[in-house]
């Protein structure tokens, strides 16, 4: 029997690191006690991230190199896992689809509704792909939670995404068996058209939730992998109780020893996302030959085992979650993190006076466009364009009816001009936007996100990132697309 497991890995974390120092400092006023919090820092998703757009940065992470056109037509499936899709009836799998620019003819699922959501739709691509229902497969997952000013949840709490692919060929970690147990344990919910998790008490979940129920699904998943608790090299539970997690590998017969790093005190904890990320990072330490053991709890609890191949090395990501953890710049502007999450509203002035209301049908009929930021190439003069349009910008050339489909989002591009704005609204003010051009050819205005003031200049290389443009409040819609991102 052919194996299956997963072939690539990718994380995705944002910049900005907010200081938990500096949290504590700002709430101390009306909880003391909560300076106890104030250790490490968290991820802070810019205002323009989401759920979709750094799980579409995770999977750029993992996906190969190349033209997205033809280099990514192997994915036949694709699993989108969050607690914090965008869209409550619009299926936030197949933007994701969109911006990476996969092919059309793929089957595309959001999975929802439980923090072990990562995990089960990681699951459900390797049970599909071992019954042939597809070749490859996509899961990708992300999360960017909302918690109360000065709760618990908020020091907690991390922004990230991650994202595997499975196959049957060059299988980097050998899917040997999973167990799945649904409990409707309530640990935390959070109601429809809230914005907010209702948590219940600690001590409960610790007791009857995790203690009972994860140890069952550990055991269920190597017995069902056919491996012997004492022979797993790395063991995944993304948990909010300290050394609760060693506790229950040590009860399962799991070395304390082989517990992963959970990155609380750097990342937080990305909600779905977790479990999927922690595995990506257990990957990147992983050798051939060892095991790994990942579970996520939430309502029940989710459980696989792995097996670590000589394959590992060309699996590896383009950048990983330590590429990402070094990638960091730190936040102590607390007013920023409520102004971004939305917990705080601020004046916008009478230039955000406007309506941002999208016309869907130029949405759809110009949809490669705005999602995978695809141009077009003459094929008489090999002249590179952005927008495609039906006449060459060559003057030179001016052929009719010419031009190919050709992508820009994973092109080097440099910046030519730019103008740093305060008077146009931005949620980050200045505004900063400029003229792109690509080595390849092809030049056109974008927005510039990640900005650090003053470090931006002629001639600053840039990459392509998939974005929140703007925000159709009246609607409840938001705007996508690419912006240009400085390689720090």
């Amino acid at each position: 029997m052919t194996d299956v497991g997963i072939t690539a890995f990718g994380a995705y974390l944002p910049r900005l690191r907010l200081q938990r120092k500096a949290m504590a400092a700002a709430n101390a006023w009306f909880n003391p006690g909560i300076a106890a919090q104030g250790k490490g820092e968290r991820t802070m998703a810019n205002w323009d991230e989401d759920a979709v757009t750094m799980s579409v940065e995770a999977a750029r992470d993992a996906l190969p190199g190349g033209d997205p056109l033809t280099a990514r037509k192997h994915v036949q499936a694709l699993y989108f896992a969050s607690t914090t899709m965008p869209f409550s009836d619009r299926q936030n799998a197949g933007v994701v689809a969109a911006a990476l620019s996969l092919p059309e003819e793929i089957h595309t699922a959001d999975v929802t509704g439980s923090q072990r959501a990562g995990v089960s739709a990681l699951i459900a691509a390797l049970e599909k792909v071992k019954a042939g229902g597809a070749k490859t497969a996509l899961v990708a997952s992300g999360d960017r939670r909302k918690a109360r000013s000065g709760s618990t949840q908020e020091f907690q709490f991390g922004d990230g995404a991650a994202a595997l692919i499975v196959g049957s060929e060059r299988v980097a970690a050998k899917y040997l068996g999973s167990h799945s147990i649904s409990v409707d344990f309530i640990d935390h919910f959070r109601g429809e058209a809230e914005e907010y998790d209702y948590n219940w008490e600690e001590r409960w979940i610790r007791d009857e939730g995790y203690t009972k129920i994860v140890p069952r699904a550990v055991k269920g998943a190597l017995e069902k992998a056919g491996v012997a608790a004492a022979s797993i090299d790395h063991f995944i539970l993304p948990c909010q109780f300290a050394k609760l997690d060693q506790q229950l590998a040590a009860k399962g017969g799991i070395d304390a020893a082989k517990v992963r790093d959970n990155l609380a005190s750097t990342v937080g904890e990305c909600g779905t996302a977790h479990a999927l990320l922690m595995l990506a990072h257990a990957l990147e330490d992983a050798k051939p030959g060892q095991k790994i053991l990942v579970a996520a709890f939430g309502q029940g609890c989710d459980a696989a085992v792995f097996e670590v191949t000589d394959q590992i090395e060309r699996a590896r990501p383009h950048k990983g979650v330590k590429g990402w953890l070094a990638r960091r710049k730190e936040e102590t502007n607390y007013m920023k993190w409520l102004s971004f999450n939305g917990l705080v509203e601020m004046e916008k002035g009478m230039r955000a006076e406007k309506d941002n209301k999208t016309a869907l049908t130029v949405t759809y009929r110009k949809r490669d466009m705005l999602f995978g930021l695809v141009g077009g190439k003459c094929e008489k003069c090999g002249t590179a364009q952005f927008p495609r349009t039906r006449i060459c910008v060559n003057p030179n050339c001016g052929a009719v009816d010419q031009q190919k489909p050709f992508s820009f989002a994973e092109l080097k591009g440099k910046i030519l001009s730019w103008s740093a704005d305060y008077l146009t609204y931005s949620q980050d003010p200045p505004s900063h936007y400029g003229m792109v051009t690509f080595e390849e050819g092809g030049r056109f205005l974008s927005d510039i996100t990640d900005v650090d003031i003053g470090t931006i200049d002629s001639g600053t290389q840039v990459r392509m990132v998939f974005r929140i443009k703007d925000f159709d409040d009246r609607r409840g819609f938001r705007r996508y697309f690419w912006k240009a991102a400085p390689v720090y």
